[in-house]
């Protein structure tokens, strides 16, 4: 372990956990004249809610780098965390001196422009260069190197543009941008390519992460799992959230007139930002290699309960929309009934453990057929066991049964005698 190195990287997260400290703190200063936030519940526990998952980065970066200072994956989680809470430090600094206390500290409306564009190499380098080097912090191949300088250059560009862009900073009081370049419309052209080719660029990151996936093995499989497990949750999460404020908009349109927000979508906008931290962490467990190779049952579990969770979910809402318009067609009445919601909830409550079953068991025949045939060569040894009692067919069964589930280079069985037989042979001796 280098002692420059563990100093840096503790340094860096340190430094991390300082600037999260005085955006908090800044949040509370400030809350008064904070905007409403768009995303989530909101409230004193939005700034909580929004930072704290990125506080894992930082500290994950550190021990990582700390412990593997040639691996670049813990830097770039070092710099992540730096660059996410420089953003959010300088945003609340901004706002306490051009909103909440105007006048009262130097270059706000500077310091504060910077929160505009400070996110977007936080996401260039966990959208490209974390997948495009991980496990090992080295590129698939000679290939790829022309993918890693783009995503590089794109991300220069996209910060550029943000931060040149002329107009009103919203969060800031509407003080227009002191960077922005008036009368040069090419600056936003130049934000909508970057857009764009920044998408592309984690498209084709996510590609190389897959051809890594396919080309590798052991180990190196079993790291790449844990953060595609991780990855697939946020990216569910997300996009439950995502079809849920587009479901919701169109019926608060249709019957208000204005957007409204439920709890529950605010609380599920919140799991999308909590469940970012579980990325960090899963690379923290991958690189370091701590109870690697449980990632198979996570993945199983999360399979079966996500795809029993939305099966419930469909028969639920189709169970109460079919018995409400039956209801409806019968007696008139607009009213949701009661009835209507208890029978939808009996069903699935029938309906849980069956279900249940039939998806582990097609998950287990769909993504985990070794372990699927290994298990049902268990289960038809396991009804020969109770019926055989030929001793020498039994040893047969047993040995083969363990040469077609473990699949070993040998296998050889020793019996040992009762102690009724050994006493005999001792007697006729």
């Amino acid at each position: 372990m280098s002692r420059p190195s563990t100093w840096l990287a503790w340094s860096l997260g340190a430094l991390s956990a300082i600037m999260f400290v005085a955006a908090v703190v800044l949040f509370f200063v400030t809350r008064s004249v904070q905007p409403p936030s768009s995303w989530g519940t909101g409230g004193l526990s939005d700034v909580l809610i929004f930072l704290l998952p990125f506080l894992a980065f930082p500290l994950v970066g550190a021990l990582i780098a700390s412990r593997r200072p040639e691996n670049p994956i813990g830097w770039i989680c070092l710099a992540v965390g730096f660059f996410w809470m420089l953003n959010s430090m300088t945003s609340a600094y901004g706002v306490y001196g051009m909103v909440a206390n105007p006048g009262s500290v130097p270059l706000a409306a500077q310091v504060g422009s910077l929160g505009e564009w400070l996110w977007v190499p936080a996401a260039g380098l966990v959208g490209s260069y974390l997948i495009l080097l991980f496990p090992d912090g080295k590129l698939l191949s000679r290939r790829w190197r022309p993918l890693a300088w783009l995503s590089g250059a794109v991300t220069v560009l996209l910060s550029l543009s943000i931060l040149l862009t002329p107009g009103p900073l919203g969060d800031l009081g509407g003080v227009r941008n002191p960077f922005g370049l008036e009368g040069h419309p090419w600056v936003a052209d130049a934000l909508k390519a970057g857009r764009l080719l920044l998408l592309l660029c984690f498209l084709a990151s996510a590609l190389s992460l897959v051809m890594r996936y396919r080309r590798s093995g052991g180990e190196e499989r079993e790291q790449i799992k844990w953060i595609a497990f991780a990855a697939s949750v946020f990216g569910l999460v997300y996009l439950a959230a995502t079809i849920g404020a587009i479901f919701v908009r169109d019926i608060a349109l249709d019957v208000t007139g204005g957007a409204l927000t439920p709890l529950w979508l605010q609380l599920l906008q919140d799991a999308v930002s909590l469940s970012s931290a579980g990325i960090s962490i899963a690379i923290g467990f991958a690189v370091l290699k701590y109870r690697l190779y449980e990632i198979d049952l996570l993945i199983n579990r999360t399979l079966v309960y996500g795809a029993l969770t939305a099966t419930l979910v469909l028969v639920y809402f189709g169970g109460v929309a079919t018995t409400e318009a039956i209801f409806r067609a019968l007696t008139g009445q607009q009213e949701q009934p009661q009835l209507a919601i208890v029978v939808t909830t009996l069903v699935i409550a029938a309906l849980f453990n069956p279900l249940r079953r039939r998806i582990q068991s097609f998950i287990d025949r769909r993504f985990y057929r070794k372990k699927y045939d290994a298990r049902k060569t268990l289960e038809a040894f396991s009804t020969t066991l109770r019926d055989e009692t030929d001793l020498e067919a039994l040893s047969d069964d047993l040995v083969g049964v363990v040469r077609e589930t473990m699949q070993p280079a040998h296998v050889s069985l020793w019996l040992r005698p009762d102690s009724s037989q050994r006493e005999k042979r001792g007697a006729s001796a």
